[in-house]
């Protein structure tokens, strides 16, 4: 028997509760799992909260993300004792996720955990970190540089912007980040942005062409805010779009791309293949600082998910939601 988050519609009714489960229900996977840490993410909360059609198949056990020890396994690359993590391929959307005690999970769906951090570490970071890494990655892929000039991040104060200011500082770039809660300004700056920009100069409509500005773009919200970073974009500029909190519309012209030879990169983290997991966990042990990470995290019991998924949901909520599992 295990405890879960157990989502599910009967009769079209939305139930989120926690259940005393039994292994049998477990779906089909090659890797029996212990979950030591999940987090909850946007789409978690998004599920949790039924605010959008997340999840695919009912009942659902949420957490798109997992870090823990292995208990038992068919595949040939897991053993017994190993410690890994786990990011997206679906989990908590089509297959039961980990915000669970126990997951039944494929093993080509693992990453090692990098000896770097320990569980707790790990999903701190979680599917938010790895995506920020995805994004700093493409920046470099495409020929952005701190000496090119600033780099903008945008949904500062979320998980993914929370990890992308701490990462690009430490790569020496000047950060300014964008955010709707001015009362966390210091916490910003302490991740190392050197400027904080209020949201309302972003999230409404801007013109096709706006004053050169950034070298490169971190993005989480989408819509407008996607639309005018584009816009302010200096010439041969990246801007990397992972996200789309304030929606999933993009009204803007092709200008920018035409006029400026700017590149706009689509960062997906959940169908990434493995070497490009591999490779972003392993610079995220490299580059992240333990310190860092601290600043981001808030510690919650399993039964506290839910309350952390409102808290999200109303756009109250800083950092990372670090879930003890067991």
């Amino acid at each position: 028997m295990f405890h879960a988050w157990l989502l599910d519609k009967p009769d079209g009714v939305f139930r989120a509760e926690i259940r005393e489960l039994d292994d049998s229900r477990l779906p089909p996977g090659d890797v029996l799992v212990q979950v030591q840490h999940s987090s909850v993410n946007y789409k978690d909360a998004l599920a949790l909260t039924d605010r959008a059609p997340v999840v695919r198949s009912w009942p659902m056990v949420p957490g798109i993300d997992g870090a823990g020890v292995v208990l038992q396994s068919r595949h040939p690359q897991w053993k017994a004792g190993d410690r890994w993590i786990l990011d997206g391929w679906g989990v908590g959307e089509t297959h039961w996720g980990c915000l669970a005690e126990r997951a039944s999970l494929r093993g080509d769906w693992l990453v090692p955990l990098p000896e770097a951090f320990d569980t707790r570490q790990a999903m701190i970071l979680g599917t938010a970190g790895y995506t920020a890494m995805l994004c700093v990655q493409a920046i470099a892929a495409h020929g952005a540089r701190p000496e090119h000039g600033e780099v903008l991040v945008t949904g500062a104060t979320g998980g993914v912007g929370s990890v992308a200011v701490a990462l690009l500082a430490r790569r020496g770039w000047k950060v300014a980040a964008v955010t709707g809660k001015p009362q966390h300004a210091q916490y910003l700056r302490e991740l190392g942005a050197s400027e904080v920009l209020p949201r309302q100069g972003f999230s409404e409509p801007g013109r096709p062409l706006q004053k050169e500005r950034w070298a490169a773009v971190v993005d989480t919200a989408g819509s407008h805010v996607l639309a005018n970073a584009c816009a302010q974009t200096r010439w041969g500029g990246v801007v990397t779009a992972c996200g789309l909190a304030q929606g999933m519309d993009f009204p803007a012209s092709v200008a920018p791309f035409i006029l400026r030879n700017v590149t706009l990169a689509g960062i997906d983290s959940v169908m990434q293949p493995q070497p490009a997991r591999r490779a972003a966990w392993a610079a995220l042990a490299q580059e992240i600082d333990a310190g860092q990470l601290e600043r981001m995290a808030h510690d919650l019991r399993l039964e506290q998910a839910l309350e952390a998924a409102q808290a999200l949901m109303q756009g109250s909520w800083q950092g990372r939601a670090v879930v003890a599992v067991a």
